[in-house]
């Protein structure tokens, strides 16, 4: 892989069961929403009713992991909930999982399935590597508000994905910043999916090798590279 990804001892110290795998991809397709891709979403959303038997997604083991780690940092974990359990919530609901962009489909459909945060980045748009931190509360997160771009700042302590130019997602995967977010026009991204104990690596493994084949299906002749999982066990 090309893209330098690091997680810093703090966040390991946080979060010692926290594994993260991600698939870097050249060549891709994109564009918007398909059939196919809804068609995906729609099986996640009954792949996940499933594996709930129904539960609500906050009692999900795995979700309540997610909500420790949030507390731990500072987070309520019911107001900004994980990327996984907040698309969950979708997933269950009358108004359904949204339809976005055919890449983003597709890791949204891995993440429902296998309720594990999946997010997207354009690796053009990165500057420097990829670093998951503890914020100083200094860094910037260039959001937009109101239909006007704006400048946001992470609470100290908070955990934060980065890069050379500022924040691209605050709160571990709660809010993605729009400056590398997948587009139709990308064809380069990074995908990360993240775990905590009690999942087991070979599970969130099993999910990354899912999305990398959905890749590959929809992005014919893509370069394709999994990388192995990271754990901080």
């Amino acid at each position: 892989m090309t893209l330098t990804l690091t997680v810093s001892d703090d966040v390991r110290a946080l979060a010692p069961g926290f594994t993260h795998v991600a698939i870097e991809a050249h060549g891709l397709v994109n564009g918007p929403s398909t059939e196919a891709g809804s068609a995906l979403l729609d099986d996640a959303a009954r792949r996940l009713a499933a594996r709930l038997d129904g539960r609500a997604p906050h009692e999900d083991p795995h979700m309540a992991a997610w909500r420790q780690a949030y507390t731990a940092f500072g987070s309520k974990p019911s107001r900004t909930r994980n990327s996984a359990e907040a698309l969950a919530k979708r997933a269950l609901s009358d108004a359904g999982l949204p339809r976005i962009n055919l890449l983003v489909d597709l890791y949204n459909a891995v993440s429902v399935a296998h309720l594990i945060p999946v997010g997207g980045e354009d690796i053009d748009r990165i500057e420097g590597g990829m670093r998951l931190i503890r914020a100083t509360g200094r860094e910037d997160f260039v959001t937009v508000a109101g239909g006007a771009e704006t400048v946001e700042h992470p609470d100290a302590g908070e955990v934060v994905w980065c890069d050379d130019a500022g924040v691209t997602c605050r709160r571990w995967n709660w809010r993605q910043g729009p400056r590398t977010r997948l587009t139709e026009k990308t064809t380069s991204g990074v995908f990360l999916l993240e775990s905590l104990a009690p999942m087991p690596v070979a599970e969130v493994t099993a999910a990354a090798a899912e999305l990398a084949g959905l890749l590959a299906e929809f992005s014919p002749g893509a370069d394709i590279a999994v990388r192995a999982p990271e754990s901080s066990a």
